[in-house]
């Protein structure tokens, strides 16, 4: 049986995102970084929004697509530097990403949709866009946080849990505020919402 257009589109992120030369150590194994993360991108969509569209789902497997070639000290580091990188990043995901749908044979209007989500326009007024941000969020929050925590200190923290909150929704942080957190994190969650 020939695998169906959004296989095909699955499957060419992977490729791709194969190519990361970023590994991350996990249950004892090492996974090219953007592998790994696509992968809990699309299974916490899928917890989170069984209904996904197809659309949704590759948006956000194709999240962080080939990441790793535009490294952030490209960019001044500051916020105005940080922003500018996370804008290029965007419209770079969102090429790479309608390329692989023009290949596998998708219409012009779902290779749209699918960018104008990868840039995550419309957020609180878009349902999809603020699907996809809460995912992101939740993400980070699942797989990521307690690391950034070890590297911070508490006020940085507090600063981009706060930042955090603001992009989600009530979906969005009722599902936050079921995640497992170390007591310590915990705690500075807790601070950073009141």
């Amino acid at each position: 049986m020939q695998p169906t257009k959004f296989e095909t589109a699955i499957a060419l992120i992977d490729k791709k995102n194969s190519e990361d030369i970023n590994m991350y150590h996990n249950c004892g194994l090492d996974f090219p970084k953007e592998v790994l993360y696509s992968q809990r991108m699309s299974q916490r969509l899928l917890q989170f929004a069984p209904n996904a569209s197809e659309a949704l789902q590759i948006a956000a497997r194709a999240q962080h697509i080939c990441r790793w070639k535009i490294a952030r000290d490209q960019y001044p580091m500051d916020r105005v530097g940080y922003l500018k990188w996370r804008e290029t990043l965007k419209k770079m995901h969102a090429e790479l990403t309608s390329d692989i749908l023009k290949q596998v044979g998708y219409d012009s209007a779902f290779i749209d949709r699918v960018a104008f989500l990868i840039n995550k326009k419309l957020i609180k007024k878009d349902e999809e866009s603020q699907t996809l941000e809460d995912v992101v969020c939740l993400v980070f929050l699942d797989y990521y946080f307690e690391e950034f925590a070890a590297k911070h200190e508490s006020d940085k923290i507090i600063d981009i849990l706060q930042k955090t909150w603001k992009k989600m929704s009530q979906q969005g942080h009722d599902a936050a505020l079921a995640l497992h957190y170390s007591d310590e994190n915990l705690e500075l969650i807790k601070k950073a919402l009141t």
